[in-house]
């Protein structure tokens, strides 16, 4: 007796027309970011649109938004795979509803509309504590580097960029020399396209004379900000200008280490250590986290390798996001500065922060010269603060644990301080949207 199997007909076309309902089960993340999506307000995107007639028609704001959010939320930052995956996934088409845009247009939608697309960071916050899934009692702050979309390798120290400043100028020299030399033994030269090649060391000369500008200003911000003045002879003085006991500077006002490094393909970004071990080009991403069901209240990016100034910037994040500031503030040694904790003194907020690293004995503090940071050691060795400060590590690394190892993304897509700044916003909104949908 043959074998009896189900129906399978491959070349069989559908007799109806397919439901987009019957693509996926009920309760896929799909449908919730849809669903999401469609009680945003999204009058700021089409506001770019308004008044462009009939005959330009663009893809629709909320599709464009689904497909982002839901491309996010599953781990596909770049517009080729998610275009790819709009015409082979069956959750994207769902998404979609039928529209293809390319991989051009979903980047193009995604620079021109980065500053809405933040923004709705802060409408799912609100939604979220709507449902109660944020309350505000305690949240947790951490930081973790995230590679910037330039490599290392394309990246110049203080010190090479001025011998290859010297080395371009005499080599445009040489070539100037020689386009104006018309002599008979050229003739015998192999040939070399003269103009061109000025040109293309001019370019260079400028892009590194440019780099080596912009490190020059920082280091004169820096300088000016620890009281220095160009005229201090590298000697330390007092405001009134007057000498001060102490070793001289090392360097003159303005003038970067020679190690100090800049990159050319994304000069806001900085070469940071990593937890792993290695530098590469890099930015500081800060993230506030709320205990109740680890919504991301708060997401904050600055191209500083050190937190402990951040702290204050992420409260007031997260009560420009929520109306209000959390009850208590856990955070780690990271965001320690007695600058930090002066700041934060009078703020109703109780801020935790830790001295050290847990397990090791910290050195006495002295109490006249960082009373603040004397008052936290006694918090700290209270069995409240303990019991508090000992919640920190559960509520605020799993977020950043899910983004880089389930998201999977450890890399900026674009370039810029403000920009990426927007993109950090767009990975924890869709993060949030992600943790909203099985709650």
């Amino acid at each position: 007796m043959t074998t009896s199997y189900l129906p399978y007909e491959p070349r069989q076309q559908l007799l109806l027309p397919a439901a987009l309902q019957d693509w996926l089960p009920q309760g896929h993340l799909a449908y919730y970011i849809s669903d999401t999506v469609d009680s945003l307000d999204l009058s700021a995107f089409h506001e770019r649109y308004a008044g462009g007639g009939p005959r330009n028609q663009p893809f629709h704001p909320a599709m464009m938004v689904k497909v982002l959010l839901y491309a996010y939320a599953t781990g596909v930052f770049s517009s080729r795979k998610l275009a790819r995956k709009l015409h082979e996934d069956v959750a994207f088409r769902v998404s979609g509803a039928g529209n293809f845009p390319a991989h051009r247009t979903l980047s193009d939608f995604r620079a021109l509309h980065l500053k809405e697309l933040a923004a709705l960071f802060v409408q799912v916050v609100k939604l979220a504590r709507e449902c109660g899934l944020v309350k505000l009692g305690t949240i947790a702050v951490d930081g973790t580097k995230l590679k910037a979309n330039a490599s290392r390798h394309k990246a110049m120290s203080y010190e090479r960029m001025k011998r290859a400043e010297a080395e371009l100028k005499s080599q445009i020299d040489a070539l100037l020399e020689r386009a104006k030399a018309v002599d008979v033994a050229e003739r015998d030269e192999p040939e070399l396209d003269l103009p061109a090649e000025i040109e293309r060391r001019e370019t260079r000369l400028a892009v590194i004379q440019a780099a080596k500008a912009r490190l020059e200003e920082r280091q004169r911000a820096a300088d000016t900000a620890r009281g220095r003045r160009a005229d201090d002879e590298q000697r330390p003085r007092g405001p009134d200008g007057t000498r001060k006991p102490g070793p001289r500077y090392k360097r003159a006002f303005g003038v970067p280490a020679d190690t100090d490094q800049e990159s050319f393909t994304d000069a806001d970004s900085r070469i940071m250590k990593h937890a792993g071990g290695g530098f590469e080009q890099s930015y500081n991403a800060q993230t506030a986290v709320d205990a109740e069901h680890q919504i991301i209240v708060a997401a904050e990016l600055t191209n500083n390798a050190a937190d402990n100034d951040r702290l204050p910037a992420l409260l007031n994040a997260v009560k420009a996001t929520t109306g209000e500031l959390p009850q208590q503030a856990l955070a780690d040694a990271g965001f320690r500065a007695e600058t930090t904790l002066e700041a934060l003194a009078t703020t109703p907020c109780e801020v935790i922060v830790a001295l050290g690293r847990e397990g090791r004995s910290q050195a006495a503090i002295d109490a006249d010269k960082y009373p603040h940071t004397a008052a936290m050691a006694q918090r700290l060795q209270s069995e409240p603060g303990k019991a508090a400060y000992r919640r920190r590590k559960a509520i605020v690394e799993p977020p950043n644990g899910w983004i880089k190892a389930v998201l999977g993304f450890r890399q900026f897509s674009l370039r810029g301080l403000q920009k990426v700044s927007a993109e950090w916003k767009l990975v924890c909104l869709a993060l949030n949207l992600r943790r909203m949908a099985y709650l």
